[in-house]
């Protein structure tokens, strides 16, 4: 205990992120774009990336106006010389060290499994799955480097452990990723590294706008949910945040599942 601590000091010392530096990847919108409001508003320096720079330099220019520390550059992480340009630039901006990564770039082709093509196939692994798998290979270094930090995968509940009407290609890159923090979790333990998958329901973000304007749809989401609406993006950063603090320093190899109970929830 450290009851010699006063409440604030409490907070900033196990809840916040001041001194950390952290890369968000797909920083500019839904879910990315709050975990980096939420990183820098817990005192963090960020970067991030997008492969719009307009909407990039959007971020940016609102980040600065409220004083924020968040820098970014124009890249696609699916492809190896987008990751390169990313972890270059960041390691400039962030003085080489790189305390928590949080791999949140993802894309949908919905389909059923019979019509996917192989291109379809190939760009969704190189999104979802690919882009996350190198970057963490690529922060090791740094983290080992400076005694441990932590990786964070932003999944999803159509990753497991039951089906969901999103494809079947979606649903087993997001359960690759609910795999793929247990594994690092285990080998990279002794240099310091935890890592913690992520896993939202649907959330009101622009890669399911259309969605949530079908109200049939909608409904049938809403009544698989015991909360009874969907989450907003600021709900899943700060169980992000809460995941990259101090304060779930024994927390490693865990799918912190932010679902309003929808995993939960069987014949009910």
């Amino acid at each position: 205990m450290t009851a010699s601590l006063s409440s604030a000091d409490h907070l900033a010392k196990y809840y916040g992120l001041h001194g950390k530096t952290c890369l968000v990847t797909g920083g500019t919108l839904g879910i990315g774009r709050a975990v980096v409001e939420e990183f820098a508003i817990l005192g963090a320096r960020v970067f991030t990336c997008a492969r719009k720079a307009d909407a990039l330099e959007s971020l940016l220019s609102d980040c600065k106006a409220k004083g924020w520390s968040v820098e970014g550059i124009t890249a696609d992480v699916a492809t190896p010389e987008g990751r390169e340009s990313v972890m270059k630039a960041a390691s400039a901006a962030l003085g080489g060290r790189i305390d928590v990564l949080v791999n949140n770039v993802g894309t949908n082709i919905r389909k059923s499994t019979l019509d996917y093509t192989p291109a379809d196939f190939e760009r969704m692994i190189a999104v979802n799955l690919e882009s996350a798998f190198a970057l963490s290979q690529a922060v090791h270094p740094f983290m080992k480097a400076a005694g441990g930090g932590v990786i964070i995968m932003i999944s999803s509940v159509a990753g497991g452990p039951v089906a969901m009407k999103s494809g079947a290609v979606y649903g087993l890159t997001k359960a690759s990723l609910n795999q793929i923090v247990m594994n690092f979790a285990c080998e990279w333990a002794s240099d310091g590294i935890r890592a913690i998958s992520v896993a939202p329901w649907y959330t009101d973000t622009p890669l399911v706008e259309n969605l949530l304007g079908d109200k049939e749809l909608l409904q049938q989401i809403l009544s698989r949910t015991p909360l009874g609406r969907v989450a907003q993006p600021e709900e899943v950063a700060r169980v992000v945040a809460f995941a990259a603090s101090p304060a779930a320093s024994y927390i490693t190899g865990q799918t912190l599942r932010v679902d309003g109970g929808y995993s939960a929830m069987g014949l009910y």
